[in-house]
């Protein structure tokens, strides 16, 4: 293929909003079929075909250069060379065709090119003046004059759209001879925009192009030509309207990824195969919303989530065939679609508070039924429920809960050296028992509201009550003001940080 770049005057008729599609360009004079002109004498390649009504016309021609420079057209002087003026001179000279619909443009506007040139030294007193009209209508206000071997170029200004087009050339009332014409083109009017596929299918194809980077056939316009439109791709063609895009197949492609929203930009699309590839994420609802889509296959990828509301809805009432199997994360339904791990949040979000009052209900039962059986017992240097001894000389509720010193609990917690924590009860230090045993030990501040009783009370429950969620009571201390608690360790930090 050879590209030969035009200059900006050539054929002004055609810009950005519009090409010409040339019908017929004849070279008016003998009428010699083998005598076709084109490249090189032609440098734009352009067939002049020679034609010529012997019946009607009479023939002119000349040996000599005829060119211009200021021809638009650059017609080659093989063409302007040849002439053709009426038969008889006193009438006019007529040329008449029918335009060919084209398929994909029924009712294309037409423009008329004539070239002009006269190749005869005419006697002072000979005057060759014309006008021309298309169908009756005038081209030229002024009466076309020409000049031995110069060039003259009259057409229609804006496309004309008839059945049948006649052209007359006619001499003015002081001509002394008849009209002559050299060559004349036709050319239908092509609008650009629907010279290739619809511009937003075309984005919208690339977008999908680049993003998956699709290793198929798919270069230039998708679906123009025909012939070669891109691969598993088809496209509708309509008369008069631009191809739309109507099926895609990218089954087995080697998709990865979300699902491109690009895909629906493509308005005219009918059947879309995504499966088998490595999609993931969710299905977009804006798929569901392309008017024309009738099947859409997503099976087998990786896709996530519920199925949109707007394709259950388009399944329900029969207008989309969804299939959407072997995607082990996508379901149906929003109840059906939580993550393990957010499930397992949940429940325990809900089963911890019912679990915190139930012990709390526990307790306080507990509780009550040991204030109402009101005994008492008395301590002195540590205080010692009633009836509650060892052999050992460790007092304790007769529940295996070991009583201690204050000295022993500074001794124990190093003099309270290492805080733990605080509560409403009152600090809780790090320490150790003599067998190496970590503790906790929590020592009620002086604005702690807990009384004696109430300290003593809670003592006794929490010796008699045991569950793995609760951390042991190891031992207690009552030495004067001093109130301490003394529990296991428990080294994997605070229950919050494992409910959270």
């Amino acid at each position: 293929m050879e590209l030969r770049p035009l200059k900006m005057k050539f054929y002004p008729q055609a810009n950005l909003t519009q090409g010409l599609l040339v019908e017929h360009r004849m070279n008016l004079g003998p009428a010699d079929e083998t005598n076709i002109i084109r490249y090189p004498v032609d440098p734009y390649d352009r067939v002049w075909i020679p034609w010529a009504d012997p019946k009607e016309w009479t023939e002119i021609s000349t040996t000599r250069q005829v060119q211009s420079d200021d021809d638009d057209y650059e017609v080659p002087s093989a063409v302007m060379q040849t002439a053709v003026t009426p038969l008889n001179a006193s009438k006019n000279l007529e040329i008449s065709w029918d335009p060919v619909p084209q398929p994909r443009n029924p009712s294309p506007g037409y423009f008329i090119v004539m070239h002009f040139s006269e190749l005869q030294i005419l006697p002072s007193s000979a005057v060759r003046q014309f006008y021309v009209s298309i169908n009756g209508m005038a081209l030229n206000m002024t009466a076309a004059k020409l000049y031995y071997h110069g060039t003259a170029v009259i057409s229609n200004v804006k496309p004309y759209r008839y059945d049948k087009f006649n052209i007359s050339l006619h001499a003015t009332t002081n001509s002394t001879l008849p009209p002559i014409i050299n060559a004349i083109e036709l050319f239908s009017v092509m609008p650009t925009s629907i010279l290739g596929t619809d511009s937003q299918d075309v984005s919208a194809t690339v977008a999908i192009k680049d993003k998956y980077h699709v290793q198929k056939n798919w270069m230039g316009d998708p679906c123009i030509p025909k012939t070669i439109a891109w691969e598993r791709m088809m496209c509708s063609y309509t008369i008069a309207k631009t191809p739309r895009i109507i099926s895609i197949n990218l089954s087995f492609s080697g998709l990865n990824g979300y699902i491109s929203s690009s895909f629906a930009n493509l308005k005219a699309l009918q059947y879309l195969d995504l499966s088998n590839n490595n999609l993931t994420g969710t299905i977009p609802d804006a798929l569901s919303q392309l008017p024309l889509l009738k099947f859409l296959d997503l099976s087998g990828n990786q896709l996530s989530g519920s199925i949109p509301s707007g394709f259950l809805k388009r399944i329900q009432d029969g207008s989309l065939n969804l299939r959407y199997g072997n995607n082990s994360n996508l379901c149906t339904n929003n109840n059906s679609c939580q993550p393990a791990k957010i499930k397992r949040k949940r429940a325990i979000k809900f089963v911890v508070p019912i679990v915190v009052t139930m012990v709390i209900v526990v307790v306080v039962l507990t509780l009550f039924s040991l204030l109402r059986r009101k005994k008492r017992g008395s301590m002195k240097n540590c205080v010692k429920p009633q009836n509650e001894t060892t052999n050992n000389g460790d007092t304790s509720l007769g529940l295996e809960t070991r009583q201690f010193t204050y000295i022993e609990i500074e001794r124990i917690t190093n003099n309270l050296r290492h805080v733990l924590g605080k509560g409403g009860f009152g600090y809780v230090y790090d320490g150790f028992l003599e067998d190496g045993t970590q503790v906790a030990v929590k020592i009620r501040s002086q604005s702690s509201n807990q009384g004696d009783k109430e300290f003593l009370a809670e003592v006794q429950i929490l010796t008699r009550i045991h569950h793995k969620n609760l951390v042991p009571l190891i031992g207690f201390c009552k030495d004067g003001e001093h109130m301490v608690l003394v529990y296991e360790f428990m080294s994997r930090g605070t229950l919050q940080e494992h409910i959270v």
